[in-house]
C-alpha cells in the first residue's frame, strides 16, 4: 500500500491537492469496530474551531445541524426545565443586541437552513426525475458503500481471500469491468469513463479538482463535503489510518476513499449534468459565500437556547456542590473498613451512592476503568491481542490467561480448541453455498433447542470459555506476559508503573482491609453495539482483565516492597480483590476469593451482603427508567430476576440507558460530592488538590479522562441532534457489515456510526438531553491554568467552548468560571436584583 509520502515528487499542483486532502481528512473523526465499540467525539477533526465556526462548516458541508430544532427548547421551556432567566442570563452573556420579547418570539419560529457546498450529484438530482425511485446521489452512496463493505470484510463472508489491490485500485478494477449496477440506473458511460481515469488516487484527484468548477480556495470544503457524504466509511478509514499511527505507521485509505468518491462527481459532472456551465455551480459557491459573512449573526440566536438550557442545570448542580455536606463517619480520621475503586462512567455514581448508604464504613473512589494499566489481553486459545485501554493510547504490556502451571493451561487449551473447531465447522456448514437451501430442512428441528434456550433467557457463554469451566473462582486468570517491547515488564518498571497509579487514584495512605477494584460491563444478547454499553476505558470491553491483573500485582510482595521503597506503604492487613459491576443489573461479581487469606473471611462475607443491599437499592432507583414496575416486585429478588430477563432477552431493543443523559465530569475528593444525588449523570473522579502539589497529577486527569469523557458526551450528543449523520438509526433495522465493521440501517446506504435511536428515545421522550459536558475541578486555579497553558488539545477544547470549566476553590466551595481566558464568580443564590428587575420589566411589556 502506497501512502502520500511514498508517493512520487510532484509538480506544486500536486503539492496543493496534497495540502488540501489532508485537511479535509483531517476533518474527520474515527469509529470503532462494533467488537471494541468505544464513544467517539464525532466533531474531533474540527475542535480547532470555535464551536460556533465549526457548526456553520458541518452544516454546510452535510446539512448536519448541531443543535436541535427550536420546537424542542420551546419544549424544555414549557416542562420548566429552562426558565426565563437562564434566557435572560444567556442573552446577556451572548452579547446579542435583542430583547428577551424579542428572543421568545425568535423561539416560536424555526431555524433558517445554512447554503450547502455544491456537488455534482446533487446538482444532477435536481435536474433529472428520480429513476426507480433512487436519486444520484442516493445510487453513489449506495456503490461505494457495498464496495466498501466487501473490501474490507474480514469475518463475514467465508470466501475471504487476500487483495492484491488497493481500495481504490479495487474499485477501479469494477468499475472498469461490471456495468451491471451502472445500467440499472440507466448510466451507459461509466465504464468507458473509468478506463480514462488514472491508477493513482491522488493524480485522480487533482485531474477532478482542475476539471470541476471549483475555485481553488475552497478546495478543502468541497473534499471535506465529498468525505462527510459518506461519512460512514469515512470514519472507518480515519480509524485505520488511527490505528496505524499509534503503531508508528500510516494508511491512506481515507485518501483512496476520497477519490472513488471523487471520481463519482467527475463522471456526474462530465456525463449526466445538463450543460457544463450549469448556474447551480455558480450560484451555490456565491450564495454559500454571502452567507458566510453573516454566519455568526444569524446563528448565535439558537446558541442562546443551547446556553440557557446548559446554564439551567449547571446552576442545579452547582448549588448542590456548595451546599451539601457528607455524610456522618465518611472520610473521617477512622480508616473504612472497604475501599472500593469504581470506574468513572455515570452508571457507578448510581452504584456507589447506595453502597455508601450501607455503611459509613465503606469508602468509594472514581479512577478510570482500566485503572491505569496500558495492556492488551490474549484469551486463552487464541492469537489475537485485544487492547484493553481507551482509544487515545497503545498498549505497552501482554496479559495472558493461564493457571500459572503450564500442564493446566495445556488442557484447557485443547479443550477450547476443540471447541471452537467444532463451532467453526459448524458455521462453514450453516453459511456454504450447497447448504443454504437445505440447512432449514435438514436441521431445522434441532434449532429448536437453540431458540429455547434464547427463549429462556439462558445466558450465553464468552467466546473466551468455551469448552472450560468458567467462574469468579476459576484458577485460569489474566497474568501478565513477561514479553515487553518497551520493557514494561521489568519489576522496576511495574513497582513505577503501579506506584504512578495509585497516585493519580489520590489512593497512597490509610489503606481499608478490604481494597476493591470494581470494574464494569454490561450484558445483553441479540445486540450488535453491546461492546458499547461496555467500559469505554477499557476499548469496549469489561473492566475484569484489568481490575483483576492490577488486584494481582497490589497483592505482591515483591511489588508492595517496591512501592515501600518508593513512600507507598500497603499494609500487610490489606487485601485487594478485584470485582465487576455489571450495569444491566446491578450486580457485583467478586473473582479470585480462593486467594484472600482466612483472616479475611469475615470481611469479604459482610462485603458481599453490603453489595448484595447496594445492588437492590440501585436496581429499585432504575427501575422505573427501564420500563420494570418496582412496586410490583414482592422481593429483592423478584426485582432482580426482572432485571435478568431483561438482560437476556434476545427482542429488547433497550437491554439499559448506557451513559444516555450524561452532563458533567467531577475531578475532586468524593466528600464533595458524597450524599448528593446526582442522578446518574456525572462521570466522578477521585482527586486531591492537597497531595498533587506540583499539579502533575490534575494534568494527567485534564489530558486523558477529561478528553474521554469529552468522547463519550459529544457522542451522545451527536447521536442525539443529528442521529442521520452521527447516529445508527433503527436498531430493529440493523444489519452486520463485515462481522464487526458497523451496521447498515436495512441492506445498504453508508456505513451507520454512533448510537441507535433505541439508545436515545423511549419511544416517546428523549432519554438523552443533549448538553455539552460541564467540568467541575476543586483545584488552585493557578494549576489549572498551566495545563490549559501547556496542552493544545486541552486547550482547543475549553477556548472553543466544546466543554464548559468550572473552578472550585479548597475549603470555601466558592465556585468559578472559566470563560474567554478568565475566571468569572458564579453565584448560586438566584440571580442579583437588577436582572430579576429586567426581566420581570421584559414580562410586563410583553
Amino acid at each position: 500500500m502506497k501512502t502520500l509520502e511514498q508517493v512520487p515528487s510532484s509538480p506544486p499542483k500536486i503539492n496543493a491537492t496534497r495540502e488540501a486532502v489532508e485537511s479535509a481528512c483531517q476533518s474527520i473523526a474515527p469509529t470503532w469496530p462494533l467488537d471494541q465499540f468505544i464513544a467517539v467525539n464525532p466533531y474531533w477533526g474540527v475542535i480547532g474551531d470555535a464551536i460556533h465556526t465549526a457548526a456553520h462548516r458541518i452544516e454546510s458541508y452535510s446539512g448536519s445541524r448541531m443543535l436541535m430544532p427550536r420546537s424542542f427548547y420551546r419544549d424544555q421551556l414549557k416542562s420548566g426545565s429552562l426558565g426565563r432567566e437562564h434566557l435572560q442570563e444567556a442573552l446577556r452573556q451572548s452579547g446579542l443586541n435583542i430583547s428577551l420579547t424579542d428572543l421568545l418570539c425568535e423561539l416560536e419560529s424555526e431555524s433558517p437552513s445554512i447554503p450547502r457546498v455544491p456537488l455534482a450529484t446533487a446538482i444532477a438530482d435536481s435536474q433529472r426525475d428520480l429513476l426507480h425511485g433512487v436519486s444520484i446521489s442516493d445510487f453513489v452512496t449506495h456503490n461505494v458503500s457495498q464496495h466498501c463493505a466487501s473490501y474490507f470484510d474480514r469475518c463475514q463472508s467465508s470466501w475471504e481471500t487476500p487483495h492484491r489491490r488497493d481500495l481504490y485500485q479495487s474499485w477501479l478494477h469494477h468499475a472498469r469491468t461490471d456495468m451491471s449496477p451502472w445500467l440499472l440506473m440507466g448510466i451507459h458511460d461509466m465504464r468507458h469513463h473509468a478506463l480514462s481515469l488514472p491508477n493513482e488516487p491522488l493524480n485522480l484527484i487533482d485531474e477532478a479538482l482542475q476539471t470541476l468548477p471549483i475555485p481553488q480556495e475552497e478546495w478543502v470544503n468541497y473534499l471535506t463535503a465529498l468525505l462527510m457524504s459518506i461519512n460512514g466509511w469515512a470514519s472507518w478509514c480515519a480509524f485505520e489510518r488511527w490505528q496505524a499511527r499509534l503503531a508508528r505507521r500510516d494508511n491512506d485509505h481515507i485518501i483512496q476513499l476520497l477519490a472513488i468518491r471523487l471520481a463519482w462527481e467527475h463522471f456526474v459532472f462530465v456525463h449526466l449534468l445538463e450543460s457544463k456551465e450549469s448556474p447551480a455551480w455558480q450560484n451555490g459557491w456565491k450564495e454559500l459565500l454571502e452567507w458566510r459573512e453573516h454566519a455568526e449573526q444569524q446563528s448565535s440566536v439558537d446558541w442562546i437556547f443551547q446556553e440557557a438550557l446548559e446554564m439551567a442545570y449547571q446552576r442545579e448542580l452547582c448549588s448542590a456542590l456548595k451546599y451539601s455536606r457528607p455524610l456522618s463517619g465518611s472520610n473521617g480520621e477512622r480508616t473504612p473498613a472497604v475501599q472500593a475503586v469504581f470506574c468513572i462512567d455515570v452508571r457507578s455514581e448510581v452504584f456507589r451512592r447506595a453502597l455508601e448508604s450501607c455503611s459509613d464504613e465503606i469508602e468509594t473512589l472514581g479512577f478510570a476503568g482500566f485503572f491505569g494499566l496500558p495492556i492488551s489481553y490474549t484469551p486463552l486459545g487464541t492469537h489475537t491481542e485485544r487492547p484493553q485501554l481507551p482509544g487515545l493510547l497503545a498498549p505497552k504490556l501482554c496479559v495472558a490467561d493461564s493457571t500459572g502451571s503450564e500442564d493446566t493451561d495445556q488442557k484447557a487449551l485443547h479443550k477450547m480448541q476443540r471447541s471452537l473447531r467444532f463451532k467453526a465447522i459448524w458455521k462453514d456448514f450453516k453459511t456454504s453455498a450447497n447448504s443454504t437451501f437445505t440447512f432449514v430442512e435438514s436441521c431445522g428441528f434441532f434449532y429448536t433447542t437453540s431458540l429455547l434456550k434464547s427463549t429462556l433467557h439462558r445466558p450465553n457463554r464468552s467466546v473466551e470459555t468455551n469448552g472450560i469451566t468458567p467462574g469468579p473462582h476459576s484458577s485460569l486468570r489474566p497474568r501478565l506476559s513477561h514479553s515487553s517491547g518497551d520493557n514494561l515488564s521489568s519489576v522496576e518498571s511495574l513497582c513505577e508503573l503501579i506506584a504512578g497509579i495509585l497516585t493519580n487514584m489520590s489512593l497512597t495512605s490509610g489503606f481499608a482491609r478490604l481494597l476493591l477494584l470494581t470494574g464494569h460491563g454490561s450484558h445483553s444478547v441479540n445486540n450488535p453495539h453491546a461492546a458499547g454499553l461496555d467500559c469505554g476505558a477499557c476499548g469496549g470491553q469489561t473492566g475484569e482483565v484489568n481490575a483483576r491483573v492490577l488486584a494481582g500485582l497490589l497483592n505482591d510482595a515483591t511489588i508492595r516492597s517496591g512501592l515501600l521503597q518508593r513512600g507507598i506503604a500497603i499494609p500487610s492487613t490489606t487485601h485487594a480483590l478485584a470485582a465487576l459491576h455489571n450495569t444491566t443489573t446491578d450486580e457485583v461479581t467478586i473473582f479470585d476469593t480462593d486467594l484472600l487469606p482466612q483472616s479475611h473471611a469475615s470481611d469479604l462475607t459482610r462485603l458481599q451482603e453490603w453489595l448484595q443491599q447496594a445492588g437492590h437499592r440501585a436496581r429499585t432507583e432504575r427501575a422505573q427508567s427501564v420500563g420494570i414496575n418496582g412496586h410490583k416486585a414482592t422481593s429483592a429478588k423478584s426485582l432482580l430476576d426482572q432485571f435478568r430477563i431483561r438482560s437476556q432477552d434476545w427482542s429488547q431493543v433497550r437491554p439499559e440507558w448506557g451513559l444516555a443523559n450524561n452532563a458533567a465530569f467531577l475531578i475532586a475528593p468524593r466528600r464533595r460530592s458524597r450524599g448528593i444525588d446526582l442522578q446518574g449523570r456525572v462521570f466522578l473522579h477521585e482527586y486531591q488538590s492537597i497531595l498533587d502539589p506540583d499539579g502533575s497529577v490534575l494534568e494527567a486527569i485534564m489530558t486523558a479522562p477529561m478528553l474521554v469523557t469529552n468522547w463519550i458526551n459529544m457522542q451522545y450528543y451527536a447521536s442525539t441532534v443529528d442521529n442521520r449523520l452521527y447516529g445508527s438509526g433503527n436498531k430493529v433495522l440493523h444489519n452486520v457489515v463485515g462481522g464487526r465493521l458497523g451496521v447498515f440501517e436495512g441492506n445498504g446506504g453508508d456505513l451507520r456510526i454512533g448510537l441507535p435511536l433505541q439508545s436515545l428515545h423511549d419511544g416517546y421522550k428523549l432519554r438523552h438531553i443533549p448538553l455539552r459536558l460541564s467540568v467541575f475541578i476543586e483545584a488552585p486555579q493557578r494549576l489549572i491554568d498551566a495545563i490549559i497553558l501547556k496542552h493544545e488539545v486541552v486547550r482547543n477544547l475549553i477556548h472553543n467552548a466544546w466543554i464548559h470549566l468550572f473552578q472550585i476553590t479548597l475549603g470555601s466551595a466558592t465556585l468559578s468560571r472559566y470563560r474567554d481566558g478568565i475566571w468569572h464568580p458564579v453565584q448560586v443564590n438566584g440571580f442579583n436584583v437588577s436582572e430579576q428587575l429586567a426581566i420581570l420589566t421584559e414580562e410586563r411589556d410583553a
